[in-house]
């Protein structure tokens, strides 16, 4: 845990030296939600597997106008995709522990959770070593400071962490998603091409932040519900929490930008995954559009949360 922290201390330093809401598309029903109450958004009565449509286009990843500068930012292309409205709660995680999944026992298939337009990017049977035993998966989630509990009660609708990399990519495989790529999900916090300073700026350039848009240590410093901050602190094309409560992890490796990026991804190998988007125990700085942090992907820690994305209809 110390080294994390340290680590997580350093990111920040490099964030600062370096570097409108829309409406969901209606509620579907993957496995994680289809025998769960309506329990997300900020009156706790909105589907919690929400998703939303992102349309494609070109954007400058990390420019938020703070961290970088815009010649210096990498232009990314995304095609369009969904992204789910809402963090992957403790109920829908529930769904997914209590299926048997998350362990050697049911790992994904090889394969699993690709990005159609990204080679590589599926589960490799290799990565069933790094999910943790049959029966141990409750046991692990206990980090310190974790949303999970044994027996469903209050915390269902906080964002899951604890969580390792591999843990969120397989989630996102058994509920017919995949994790989004580092510049799908920038593009949906910096509100594509009108490259936001945080996920709600509008105008784009606005740098107002408090406890009403985000949950973060400069208001809360603790976990709360998602989308308690809707729609004051939602993203272009409404998705919830894209700044705070916890960091998601992201499909791709932590690499320098790669040259030129259509649809790309870091998938080929690396040290560290990357997480994306602040946390209730971080400042106002790694809530930028732009931050970028890491960890490895073995790890877990009460920092770290995820979302799934989903092809586009």
């Amino acid at each position: 845990m110390t080294v994390r922290r340290a680590r997580l201390g350093f990111a920040f330093v490099l964030v600062l030296a370096a570097c409108g809401s829309g409406t969901p598309a209606p509620a579907f029903a993957p496995p994680s939600c289809r025998a769960l109450p309506a329990t997300c958004g900020p009156t706790g009565d909105r589907p919690c597997c929400a998703t939303g449509d992102v349309p494609g286009g070109s954007f400058r990843r990390s420019y938020d106008g703070v961290t970088l500068t815009e010649t210096a930012a990498s232009e990314a292309t995304v095609s369009a995709f969904r992204l789910d409205t809402y963090l992957v709660t403790v109920g829908r995680f529930r769904a997914f522990v209590e299926a048997g999944q998350g362990t050697q026992a049911a790992p994904p298939a090889a394969g699993a959770g690709a990005h159609a337009r990204i080679a590589g990017s599926g589960w490799d049977s290799a990565w069933n070593a790094s999910l943790v035993a049959a029966g141990g998966l409750q046991a692990a989630l206990a980090c310190g400071g974790e949303s999970w509990t044994d027996a469903a009660g209050a915390h269902e609708s906080l964002p899951m962490n604890c969580v390792s990399w591999f843990e969120a990519f397989a989630f996102c495989a058994w509920d017919g998603g995949f994790l989004p790529t580092e510049a799908e999900w920038n593009f949906a916090a910096a509100g594509g091409d009108q490259q936001r300073v945080y996920p709600w700026s509008s105008p784009p350039s606005s740098t107002v932040i408090d406890d009403d848009h985000a949950v973060y240590c400069g208001g809360t410093c603790a976990i709360a519900p998602v989308g308690s901050r809707s729609p004051a602190g939602d993203g272009r094309w409404g998705q919830a929490d894209l700044a705070g409560n916890v960091w998601e992890w992201n499909l791709d490796w932590m690499q320098d930008y790669a040259e030129p990026c259509v649809d790309c991804a870091a998938v080929g190998d690396g040290t560290y995954r990357i997480a994306r988007g602040g946390g209730s125990k971080t400042p106002a700085n790694t809530l930028l559009a732009g931050a970028r942090s890491w960890g490895t992907p073995s790890e877990r820690d009460s920092f770290f949360g995820f979302r799934c994305a989903r092809p586009a209809p």
